[in-house]
C-alpha cells in the first residue's frame, strides 16, 4: 500500500493531478475563514457550539457539517456546495419525470452538457434563495434563536443584499473548484470538498476527546472516559469502516448471455456478461433527504415561539422513539425512491432484448423486467437496513459512551459513511492510472477497486 502511494509521485501526469487538487482543498479552507461583512463571529460560534455539545439536531447542523463549518463562522463559503448537490439530485429526479429531459439524457455528450448546464442556473437560484433567507436567519429580529443575542451589527436590507451576493459567490466559486478538479484534477471534486469539510472537523473532535480522557480535576478524579472504552471505540470504528467499505462495493451479479449473429464472414455476439445491481444504490442520499425532513419540525419551532408547536416539534428531537422509528423509515422510503429513478427496469430489459441479451433461465422482455424488480427490491432492502444503522450509530455512540455528538459523528453517520465512499471512489481512479503505467496497484490479488456507482 505504501509502494503504491509512493509510485503515484513517479508518474508526472498523476502527480499533476495531485498536486492540482490539493491546492483547490487548500483554496477552499482558506475561504472558510474568510468573514461575511456585519457578522459577529462570535455570537454564532457560540450558538454552534451548544449545537454542537447536545445533539446537533437541526438544519443548521448538517449545513454546519456540509460547509466544513464555514456556516458557524458566517464566512464566504457558509453555503458550502449544498444548493448544487441539491440542484443535481432536483434535475436526477425531473429527468426520470419530464420526457424532454429525459431525451437529452440519452444524447450523450451534448445532453450531458446541457444538463450540467440547467444544473448550473438552478444552483444560482438555490443558492440566492437560502442565502436571503440565512440572512433573516441571522438578523434574528424576534430574539428566539440567538436568545436575544445580537449576530448582525447593522440589520436591514444593506447587509441582506451584501449576504445574499457574499454566500451566492462563494456556492459558485465552489462549484467552479469542484468541476476543475473533475476536469484537471483527481477524484469527484465535489465529493473531495465536501469530505474536506468534514474531515476539518476533526481537530476538534480530537481535542474534545482528549478533554474527556483528562482526569476530571487536577489532584483527584477520574477521566470521563476511560482508555479501555476508547480502544472499544477505536475498534468499533474500524469495524463501521470494514463494513461500509464491504457494503459499498457489494454487487449483485446478474448473469447475461448474448445469442450469436452471423453478419457475412463475421460471428457477433455470443460472448457472457452480468449486471451488476448495488446492493447500496442511494449512498448517502437516502439519509440526507431523511435528515432534512426529521429535523425540519425543530428548526422551525426556533423560529415560531407556540407552545403547542413547539412540543409537537419536541417529539421529533434525538432521544425520542418517535424520532428513529420515523428517521428510519424515511431512509427506508428514500432508499427504494432513489433507486427507482436511477434504475430502470424496463429499460434494461427492454436494451438486452434489443440487443439480443437474455437472463439465462428468464424470458426477455416484461419477464426480465418483472425478475430485476424483484430482485433489485430485495437487495435494497438490506442496504437501506444497513444505512438506517449507520445512520442512528451516533445517537448510539453518545448513549452507550457518554460522549458529544462531535465525537460521536466520526464514530459512525453520513460524514463516515460519505468519507469512506469518496477515499474508495479516489482510489480507484487513482489505481487505475497506476495500472496503465504498469505499477501495482492497491490491491494486490489483481482485482480493482469498484467505484460507488
Amino acid at each position: 500500500m505504501i509502494a503504491s502511494f509512493a509510485n503515484c509521485f513517479k508518474i508526472p501526469e498523476l502527480k499533476n493531478k495531485i498536486f492540482f487538487t490539493l491546492a483547490i482543498v487548500v483554496a477552499y479552507r482558506v475561504g472558510c475563514y474568510l468573514p461575511t461583512p456585519g457578522v459577529n463571529g462570535s455570537v454564532l460560534a457560540e450558538f454552534f457550539q451548544r449545537l454542537s455539545s447536545t445533539s446537533g439536531g437541526s438544519i443548521f447542523g448538517i449545513m454546519n457539517m456540509f460547509s466544513g463549518g464555514a456556516l458557524e463562522k458566517a464566512t464566504v463559503f457558509a453555503l458550502g456546495i449544498m444548493p448544487y448537490i441539491s440542484s443535481s439530485i432536483i434535475m436526477q429526479l425531473l429527468t426520470a419525470v419530464i420526457p424532454s429531459l429525459e431525451r437529452l439524457a440519452k444524447e450523450g455528450q451534448a445532453g450531458y452538457q446541457k444538463i450540467n448546464q440547467y444544473t448550473r442556473y438552478g444552483t444560482l437560484v438555490l443558492a440566492l434563495v437560502q442565502s436571503f433567507f440565512i440572512a433573516l436567519w441571522l438578523e434574528d429580529k424576534s430574539g428566539t434563536v440567538f436568545q436575544g443575542l445580537q449576530v448582525v451589527n447593522n440589520p436591514g436590507w444593506g447587509f441582506r443584499l451584501v449576504t445574499v451576493l457574499t454566500l451566492s459567490s462563494g456556492t459558485l466559486l465552489l462549484m467552479w473548484f469542484g468541476e476543475r478538479i473533475q476536469e484537471h484534477g483527481i477524484g469527484n471534486g465535489i465529493s473531495l470538498i465536501i469530505t474536506a469539510g468534514i474531515l476539518s472537523a476533526a481537530p476538534s473532535a480530537m481535542q474534545m476527546l482528549l478533554r474527556l480522557m483528562a482526569p476530571a480535576s487536577a489532584g483527584a478524579g477520574s477521566a470521563q472516559l476511560q482508555p479501555l472504552t476508547l480502544v472499544l471505540m477505536v475498534c468499533f470504528l474500524i469495524g463501521v469502516i470494514i463494513s461500509i467499505t464491504l457494503i459499498t462495493q457489494a454487487q449483485r451479479k446478474i448473469p447475461v448471455q448474448y445469442a450469436r449473429r452471423i453478419v457475412g464472414r463475421k460471428v457477433y455476439g455470443g460472448q457472457n456478461t452480468y449486471i451488476p445491481l448495488k446492493v447500496d444504490t442511494s449512498g448517502v442520499i437516502a439519509i440526507i433527504f431523511a435528515q432534512s425532513i426529521i429535523l425540519f419540525p425543530a428548526t422551525l419551532a426556533s423560529f415560531i415561539p407556540h407552545q403547542g408547536f413547539q412540543s409537537l416539534a419536541s417529539i421529533f428531537l434525538r432521544g425520542h422513539v418517535w424520532y428513529y422509528l420515523v428517521y428510519g423509515l424515511l431512509i427506508v422510503f428514500f432508499c427504494y425512491f432513489y433507486t427507482a429513478i436511477v434504475f430502470n427496469p424496463i429499460d434494461v430489459a427492454e436494451n438486452m432484448k434489443k440487443h439480443g441479451g437474455f437472463i439465462p433461465g428468464v424470458r426477455p422482455g416484461t419477464q426480465t423486467s418483472e425478475y430485476l424488480d424483484f430482485i433489485m427490491t430485495r437487495i435494497t432492502l438490506a442496504g437501506a437496513v444497513f444505512i438506517c444503522a449507520i445512520a442512528i450509530m451516533p445517537d448510539a455512540i453518545m448513549a452507550s459512551f457518554k460522549v458529544p455528538y462531535l465525537v460521536a459523528s466520526f464514530f459512525g453517520g453520513t460524514g463516515v459513511l460519505i468519507i469512506v465512499g469518496v477515499m474508495l471512489d479516489t482510489m480507484k481512479q487513482i489505481e487505475s492510472h497506476l495500472l496503465t503505467r504498469h505499477y501495482d496497484g492497491f490491491m494486490r490479488s489483481g482485482q480493482m477497486i469498484r467505484g460507488r456507482r
